[in-house]
């Protein structure tokens, strides 16, 4: 039988995400800062983008251009849908302005290159406020110790290991780095590695560069002249001093009764983050993506955060001008390629705030008790639940709750807080979520003022169980664990001690 090739036609079905789609899926779990970021990118990358901050003024005035949804009602504004960028008496667009072409002809430039006149005077220090907020800055932790390492007087290989030591420092003065890689990675022995790090250990603040809290504490005994065989059996046992098993410490470390207490308490004044007391980068302020107020008749008005919903237009202007100029066919594709990105991207920032706003109602509406009476009354809330009544995949609902705030008149939550597993009812009614259990096992722990009020693992089952929360005992005491609450021995020891 003879091979031969032939052309067939067949007909199928399948599921093609295209780039313009991976896109609109990315927007959907970025956070207002990383979104923010991306849409930079966009703006330097495509010249027919532009940013239109024009009515940001007159909207805070007036509001007159919220997405805003009342529970029940929905009206999604204009804000982040797609406009043309063709406002009266601004016919310059962004390459003309780059390029200096649509100026005023009676405009004198000098050589006729740009008028630099009305540039700021980058190089002067005069009202510079960076080069001033440089200089009143805090000094980090990194800049203490490189500060110290110049005056160590090490040779260029040891000062050399000490800053890669110092660079492995964190905020909280502890050194995040195994000694043996980097020996490794600088073809050197550990030996000289580990002298250099006692060099290090030597800076102030006292006990940085340790690699453990037991070691952080050694050093500052030490540089106290402190340190002895009993409180280093006292600080190989921080475990037993943490569940305060006195009786087992004392018999350890070999002291009475006062010694032991004098020991603890010179433990307790010793610094365990001795980075702290230094500048770290600031961290990022938490800015909501949707605010909930309450409004008239006791509904729930939710609104987007216009100041987190980038802002960004199609110069129709400018495409036009390019597209005449256009002569190649690769200058053709870029035009056309920029022009169909920037529509893609103004889409999908208005399809993800419809998004966001859809998803924040919905749970709003299921978790109102919450809102109007405490965590006591935060129902159990699943993903499906809200795809279900949104009309919307789980997986569009999960990447909506993703790094998304909201503020509520009880504080900013993450969108995912509403979210709690659900754990039945020991009466038949409606379930209750596990954050609403946990809430009150903590109110039980908060109201034992003595021995006798302390209740074990079962007797909060008991109490439970009679409030209609049908709980296992295993489970009590997971909820109490990720508390950090002590067991019920530990906290009657705790009592009895503070007595």
């Amino acid at each position: 039988m003879a091979l031969s090739p032939r052309l067939d036609i067949r007909q199928g079905q399948g599921l093609v995400i295209t780039p313009q789609l991976q896109q609109a899926i990315k927007l959907l779990q970025l956070s207002n800062i990383e979104l923010e970021a991306f849409v930079e990118a966009e703006l330097e990358r495509n010249p027919l983008l532009q940013r239109d901050d024009s009515d940001r003024e007159v909207e805070r005035e007036g509001e007159p251009d919220r997405a805003v949804e009342n529970l029940g009602m929905e009206s999604i504004s204009d804000a982040a849908a797609t406009r043309e960028m063709d406002t009266p008496g601004d016919d310059v667009s962004p390459g003309e302005r780059a390029t200096g072409d649509g100026q005023d002809p009676g405009a004198e430039h000098a050589g006729g290159q740009i008028d630099w006149s009305r540039a700021g005077g980058g190089g002067s220090f005069e009202g510079d406020d960076n080069f001033e907020g440089a200089l009143n800055r805090p000094e980090t932790l990194s800049e203490h110790l490189n500060g110290q390492l110049l005056l160590a007087g090490l040779s260029p290989a040891d000062e050399a290991i000490a800053a890669i030591l110092i660079d492995a420092v964190d905020a909280a003065g502890y050194l995040r780095a195994d000694l043996w890689e980097i020996a490794e990675r600088l073809g050197c022995g550990l030996d000289r590695v580990e002298g250099v790090l006692k060099v290090v250990q030597g800076f102030e603040p006292c006990g940085v560069a340790a690699r453990d809290v037991r070691e952080c504490l050694e050093l500052q005994l030490r540089d106290a002249n402190r340190y002895d065989p009993a409180i280093a059996a006292l600080l190989d046992n921080l475990d037993l001093l943490a569940r305060r098993e006195l009786a087992a410490l004392r018999k350890i470390c070999g002291v009475d009764d006062e010694d032991l207490r004098e020991m603890i308490a010179e433990v307790r004044g010793l610094t365990p983050r001795p980075g702290a007391a230094f500048h770290s980068d600031p961290p990022q302020t938490l800015v909501p993506d949707v605010h909930v107020r309450e409004g008239l008749g006791g509904m729930w008005h939710v609104e987007l955060n216009t100041d987190t919903l980038p802002r960004v237009l199609v110069d129709q202007r400018y495409h036009a001008r390019v597209s005449k100029g256009a002569r190649s066919d690769q200058e053709k594709t870029f035009v056309s390629d920029s022009f169909a990105s920037a529509n893609w991207l103004v889409k999908s920032l208005d399809q993800r705030a419809k998004t966001i706003l859809k998803v924040a109602s919905e749970i709003v509406r299921q978790q109102d008790g919450f809102l109007a009476y405490g965590v006591e009354h935060l129902r159990p809330l699943n993903l499906k639940t809200v795809a279900d009544a949104i009309g919307m995949h789980e997986s569009t609902v999960s990447r909506v709750t993703s790094n998304k705030y909201v503020s509520t008149p009880r504080g900013v939550f993450e969108l995912k807080f509403f979210f709690t597993s659900a754990i039945q009812s020991s009466e038949g009614g409606e379930a209750h979520s596990a954050a609403s259990v946990r809430h009150k096992i903590k109110g039980l722990v908060d109201a034992e003022k003595t021995e006798s009020d302390v209740h074990s693992d079962d007797r909060i089952v008991e109490i439970l169980k009679a409030a209609g929360v049908d709980i296992a005992r295993r489970t009590v005491a997971k909820y109490r664990e990720a508390m950090r609450i002590p067991s019920s021995v530990e906290r009657r020891r705790q009592i009895k001690e503070s007595a």
